[in-house]
């Protein structure tokens, strides 16, 4: 390389040779086209080039055929062929450093983040919650957070919504209004969310975003893979993982203005799935990640099949393209195509939008940045062919490199300590005991205070004279024997009184 030349990524020829300056990758990119037209070995021979200059890449394989770069390509004719035609004189075949990774953990190294790192904004979209039940989740966290509970995996998330349900009326006065509808919406759309395989992702060990950003010994930089072909049949949670990924490296990594070179390279496959009934919120986010990460020398560059699923807001910010071709069979496809010719610099030797239509398989139109981040002329380019093998590995292939990385140890083997689902258990054990213990308290009173009741009355029933033992009261009435008796006797009496006292007399 000439020593005035800067660092670049060698893409192909057209008339002259066509590259990508190192400087202004990270002003990010688009690889469109139409299926079978070669966006695939584009985005191939892009994340080698990148990997060679010492730069880390993050690619997801939608159809596995990514996979192949682990080890070295076949050469064939016609790929030594092309390389002769466009001068590519170093050609030789060769694997790249390469690191596999499966959110469901079969493919490669499981890939995880925590419910607090995920957010709010993004698990509602996730969940696909309206705007209520967007507030009763951000509820939650915020409740998880003043509570200093960990929301770690979907079983500490599940467990805060129930928790939170048993407190409706208590946590309505201080948080707001907490619907019972709202919480048992959320609820569903977690089990849901489970069982879709998301029970996966979340979780610890989470990813070090410094493990997605390493260079071997030799100076190359990792590729990192994501086997995402099982994954697409949940479109949201893969849109949801790759935006988290992105806001991630936004977050944690430092200003760094523009590098000589990215530090991180970001390929995003099947795009329009970002972008898909995206609401107002989260587009604001997209936006504001894809416009300021390259300040952090993250480079984002967007794979599908149409340019138009890119928002003008955000295609506004991709400097360099590569657009395969396009068919035009309908009105709506030739509206694709004016768009697309619209997006690139002129170039006075062809027509854009008529050449969009006839590119052969491994021909592009390419557009790169130049000094000082001025877009370049258009060029009608042959794709330099890839060194590494262009196509899946076999099962076998895939597990010994597997068995070989250093991320095994780390990720392989999930960890679960406590967090909210540990800490809200507890307390509803301890309130269960205190309840349990009260009530046994409150018999063993009821008991005692009967007890006392039976002993009152017994000691007041031997106490009191038993009417059986007690004397017959005699009646003060006489029979008629005993008034006769009597009156007989009282006029005797007088009789010998009267007798008695007329003696005294006389």
């Amino acid at each position: 390389m000439p020593k005035d030349e800067k660092p670049s990524i060698f893409i192909g020829k057209s008339d002259k040779k066509v590259s990508l300056a190192l400087k202004y990758a990270n002003r990010h990119g688009l690889v469109a086209g139409a299926t079978g037209t070669g966006k695939t070995v584009s985005l191939q021979i892009m994340a080698e080039e990148f990997s060679n200059q010492g730069v880390p890449v993050f690619i997801a394989d939608v159809k596995g055929d990514i996979a192949g770069m682990a080890k070295a390509g076949e050469m064939k004719d016609f790929l030594a062929a092309r390389a002769e035609k466009i001068d590519f004189d170093d050609y030789a075949m060769g694997g790249f450093p390469v690191t596999f990774w499966d959110l469901h953990g079969v493919q490669g190294h499981p890939l995880r983040t925590t419910v607090s790192e995920m957010g709010p904004l993004l698990l509602s979209r996730l969940l696909n919650l309206n705007d209520t039940q967007e507030g009763v989740l951000t509820l939650a966290f915020k409740l998880a957070d003043d509570e200093q509970m960990l929301l770690l995996d979907l079983k500490d998330l599940r467990a805060l919504m129930v928790n939170i349900a048993e407190r409706r009326k208590e946590l309505s006065a201080e948080y707001g209004n907490v619907s019972a509808a709202s919480v048992g919406a959320i609820q569903r759309k977690l089990l849901q969310l489970e069982a879709q395989g998301a029970k996966k992702f979340f979780g610890e060990p989470a990813l070090d975003l410094r493990d997605f950003m390493r260079v071997t010994e030799e100076g190359r930089g990792i590729i990192n893979i994501l086997a995402a072909d099982k994954l697409m049949m949940t479109p949201k949670l893969y849109a949801t993982f790759l935006l988290w990924l992105l806001s991630e490296l936004f977050e944690e990594l430092p200003e760094i203005g523009d590098p000589e070179k990215p530090v991180f390279v970001f390929f995003f496959d099947e795009a329009h799935l970002l972008f898909k009934d995206a609401p107002d919120a989260l587009m604001d986010k997209i936006e504001q990640v894809v416009r300021l990460i390259r300040s952090k020398g993250v480079g984002i560059y967007f794979v599908s099949q149409n340019p138009l699923d890119v928002p003008d807001s955000v295609s506004s910010q991709l400097g360099n393209r590569v657009q395969h071709a396009l068919r035009a069979f309908t009105p709506k496809e030739q509206k694709v195509i004016r768009a697309a010719a619209d997006t690139f610099r002129p170039n006075p030797k062809f027509k854009t939008r008529e050449v969009i239509t006839r590119l052969g398989i491994g021909e592009a139109l390419v557009s790169t940045l130049l000094k000082k981040g001025v877009p370049g002329v258009v060029e009608q380019t042959l794709i330099r062919p890839p060194s590494s093998r262009m196509g899946p590995l076999t099962k076998k292939e895939r597990k010994e490199i597997l068995d070989r990385s250093l991320m095994g140890s780390k990720y392989d083997k999930r960890i679960d300590r406590k967090s909210a689902y540990e800490i809200l258990k507890a307390r509803a054990e301890t309130r269960a005991e205190a309840a349990e213990k009260a009530e046994r308290k409150a018999a063993a009173e009821k008991e005692k205070l009967k007890r006392a009741k039976e002993r009152e009355r017994a000691r007041k029933s031997k106490a009191k004279p038993r009417r059986t033992t007690r004397k017959r009261r005699r009646s003060n009435r006489q029979s008629v024997g005993e008034a006769a008796a009597k009156t007989a006797v009282r006029t005797f009496t007088r009789a010998i009184v009267r007798g008695i006292l007329g003696s005294f007399k006389r």
